[in-house]
């Protein structure tokens, strides 16, 4: 039976009272779940013996304050993809579980997390690294999912995870899709009707252009504001805004 835990103390006496044999797999998330998410959690499923999902919109990794006040909450929604896919321990942690000293104390990487997003959302991925790190250290998985939409995300906290000698292993899981090519996130509620109908174009256009400055030149004809499209180690990435609503997706080339 599903079990929901909101403190730190009581998921750890949760994990001190699991067989040591029994493989334990983790999906971090932010929440407003979705099949992408489904999909991480149906992977975990059959390859761990415990499945844990975390839901908790990191605060810290926003750098515009009204991009988190936005970020969807749909719990009902979130408890029935969790029931489905057969998760065994939701934690919900507060801000004040997981920051206890005010998030004084961080996890900052100094190159990959310059790059890409990290140009452009200055202190992101410190949030994401630092949360990753916390979570980690309380649930204590075996086996780690993330999917590889969020490309830089998955290399920065597989790097986190050889660089601290942490006991656990990454498991990447490949993008999920909408059947017009929309890659799955939680971003595309926010999108009007218009603009979802345009989304598609980007995953299109990253995938069919010669290069990234062609690409870059048909996204903002058509009515997207581009962030970047960088070509590098064999993938395109990209980042692009529809109205208020920014998109990221990539590509092997």
């Amino acid at each position: 039976m599903l079990k929901v835990i909101k403190t730190i103390d009581r998921l750890r006496a949760w994990r001190k009272s699991l067989d040591p044999s029994l493989v334990v797999g983790f999906v971090p998330t932010m929440g407003a779940l979705h099949k992408g998410h489904a999909t991480l959690l149906r992977e975990a499923r059959l390859k761990a013996d415990i499945l844990v999902l975390s839901i908790y919109i990191n605060q810290t990794q926003f750098n515009d304050p009204k991009d988190f006040e936005k970020y969807p909450n749909t719990w009902d929604s979130d408890l029935r993809i969790a029931e489905s896919e057969k998760v065994d321990v939701i934690f919900a942690p507060s801000f004040s579980e997981i920051y206890p000293d005010g998030y004084k104390y961080k996890v900052t990487e100094n190159d990959l997390s310059q790059k890409l997003c990290g140009e452009f959302r200055p202190g992101h991925f410190d949030g994401v690294l630092s949360v990753v790190m916390k979570l980690f250290n309380i649930v204590k998985p075996n086996l780690a999912f993330f999917g590889e939409k969020d490309f830089q995300q998955l290399n920065l906290i597989q790097g986190m995870v050889q660089a601290f000698f942490m006991d656990l292993k990454i498991v990447p899981v490949a993008t999920v899709r909408e059947k017009d090519g929309l890659a799955m996130s939680s971003r595309n509620l926010r999108l009007n009707p218009e603009e979802r109908a345009l989304a598609p174009k980007l995953y299109q256009i990253i995938s069919s252009e010669p290069n990234a400055i062609k690409a870059t030149e048909m996204l903002n004809k058509i009515g997207f504001k581009v962030d970047y499209i960088v070509d590098d180690n064999h993938r395109r990435f990209a980042a692009a805004y529809l109205g208020p609503v920014r998109l990221i997706d990539n590509v092997e080339i």
